[in-house]
C-alpha cells in the first residue's frame, strides 16, 4: 500500500489526524509523546503547512497544548479557532478566536478565514459531530506503528450506524486497507 495522493489547497474541511492502529488520536489525558520515533514521508508537514488554511479544534486539545505556533513543527502560522461552550475562561492567545457556536457555523467561520484553502480539524468530537452534519469533505489518517489501548478514539459513536467511506485515489473505494506490521521484542 502506497502513500496518498498529496493533499491540495482547495477548501475542504479536511479531517486530519495521526492515530495509532488500534483508533487512537492521542493518549490519555490527550498525552502525545506515543509519536515519538514515527516516521513519515519527507514533504508532509511542508505539504500539509501549505494547504492549510485554517485549524479548527476543541477546548479540550486546545487547554492540553495551548501553543498555535507548534502547528506542523511551528511550518505553519493561520488563524486558529477554538470550539468552546466557555471562551470567557480561555486565556487570549494571538491569533486564537474562541467561539461558542454550532459546529456548523465553526465550519462556515473557518471556511471563510482559509481563504480558500483547506480548513483542518483536530478535534475527535468536534469531527465526529461534522461527519454527523454531512460537513466533513475527507478524512486524512497517517496511521502509526503503534497500539495505545486507551485514550482518545478518533470516532467514537456507541450505539451510532456505521459510516460508510469511500476510499480516494484508488479504482476499488470500497476495498479494504491491508496492513501488516509485527510486535518489536524487547531484547
Amino acid at each position: 500500500m502506497g502513500d496518498t495522493e498529496p493533499q491540495v489547497a482547495d477548501g475542504k474541511v479536511l479531517w486530519h489526524f495521526t492515530m495509532s492502529l488500534d483508533g487512537f488520536v492521542a493518549g490519555p489525558d490527550h498525552e502525545m509523546d506515543w509519536m515519538a520515533g514515527t516516521t513519515f514521508r519527507d514533504d508532509l508537514i511542508q505539504e500539509y503547512a501549505t494547504t492549510t488554511g485554517a485549524v479548527l479544534g476543541g477546548r479540550d486539545g486546545w487547554d492540553h497544548f495551548p501553543d498555535p505556533s507548534g502547528i506542523y513543527g511551528s511550518a505553519w502560522n493561520g488563524p486558529v479557532f477554538v470550539l468552546t461552550h466557555h471562551p470567557e475562561d480561555a486565556t487570549p492567545t494571538d491569533g486564537v478566536t474562541f467561539l461558542n457556536c454550532g459546529p456548523a457555523e465553526a465550519v462556515r467561520i473557518g471556511l471563510e478565514a482559509a481563504g480558500g484553502k483547506n480548513l483542518e480539524v483536530f478535534s475527535a468530537d468536534i469531527g465526529r459531530q461534522l461527519l454527523e452534519l454531512g460537513l466533513i469533505d475527507e478524512i486524512d489518517l497517517h496511521i502509526a506503528p503503534v497500539l495505545l489501548g486507551d485514550g482518545v478514539r478518533l470516532y467514537d459513536n456507541p450505539g451510532g450506524v456505521p459510516i460508510r467511506l469511500h476510499r480516494a485515489g484508488t479504482d476499488d473505494p470500497a476495498a479494504a486497507i491491508a496492513v501488516r506490521y509485527r510486535p518489536i521484542t524487547a531484547e
